[in-house]
């Protein structure tokens, strides 16, 4: 049957009701913005600009910070703007645009994670074949996966959820359109739509979590053969992207590969996986590597 709700608009309830509270976060989360945009961009006009980050490691960081750019403004310009009004209001069809594109970001983020813990251990494990095996033409067909990826996930959510009926009540307990919340205000039965939508994260989840165990499974067991030195160089290279795993999946573990339920620290969470990480990104990879830190003193002084 065709869904014709009656539900034109719904009132996210935001991160606070308190005035105060909403001044002090209205400045922090646009503080938190503008370095996510800043850093981010900068990430991948150093990459793009620079000789010496020419690598796939640095074509897929430069990636990630694309992914980050675009996954941050789906919620958080919305945020920063409801914390100043006194009625938070989005329409049905901002909505569903809405839960579809933070799920299409979110999922091809998760997607490009797994290619880089994939790329780390070819890096460590073949050093000799890495340039033949990950070459400029497979790093597009990766990057371009994890998008079409990303993509295929975030369709069956907002069908899932697109053809439910709402008929009212109205009121989002949270910053922005997600499935769970949605779910709850759906005048049906979701149980069914609720495993569909659990098994549907669950799956991709597992499936990106076996790969990075397997990959730095691998990365381990090679390193067993090398010198101290040797085995600290190549851990080293992976502490970034392994901080960057956990501060990313950790958050989505958590608020999607569970039954359609809600929990009141579900907010904080995704605050921190739709905001804290993405502006954290930038700082965890150039502060750890010199390479980028040298192009972008490097760039400066051009620009200087």
């Amino acid at each position: 049957m065709e869904n014709k709700p009656n539900v034109t608009e719904f009132i996210l309830h935001g991160l606070t009701q308190d005035k105060t509270v909403a001044k002090v976060f209205f400045s922090l989360f646009l503080l938190f913005y503008a370095t996510i945009i800043l850093g981010n961009l900068l990430i991948i006009v150093t990459i793009k600009t620079s000789g010496q980050l020419n690598s796939p490691m640095y074509f897929f960081l430069s990636s990630l910070s694309l992914l980050d750019i675009s996954y941050s403004t789906v919620t958080a310009p919305k945020l920063i703007y409801d914390l100043l009004v006194e009625k938070k209001t989005i329409s049905f069809a901002g909505c569903i645009a809405q839960l579809f594109a933070g799920h299409f970001f979110g999922c091809a983020e998760i997607f490009l994670l797994t290619v880089m813990a994939y790329d780390r251990c070819i890096a460590i494990c073949k050093p000799l074949h890495y340039t033949n095996i990950v070459n400029k033409h497979v790093c597009g067909w990766l990057v371009a996966a994890s998008w079409v990826g990303g993509f295929l996930h975030s369709m069956v959510q907002t069908l899932l959820a697109v053809r439910l009926p709402f008929c009212g009540p109205n009121e989002i307990d949270h910053f922005f359109c997600d499935v769970h919340p949605l779910l709850k205000l759906a005048c049906t039965d979701t149980y069914i739509v609720g495993v569909t939508v659990a098994a549907n994260s669950g799956v991709i989840s597992l499936i990106c979590f076996v790969v990075l165990v397997v990959s730095y499974g691998v990365i381990l067991l090679s390193l067993r053969t090398r010198s101290s030195e040797g085995r600290l160089k190549a851990l080293y290279t992976c502490t970034s992207h392994i901080t960057v795993v956990v501060l990313f999946f950790g958050p989505c573990i958590f608020i999607y590969m569970r039954p359609s339920t809600t929990f009141s620290a579900d907010k904080m969470v995704s605050v921190f996986y739709t905001i804290v990480t993405p502006m954290l990104n930038p700082l965890i990879y150039t502060l750890r590597n010199g390479e980028v830190k040298s192009a972008m003193k490097k760039l400066w002084s051009r620009k200087v």
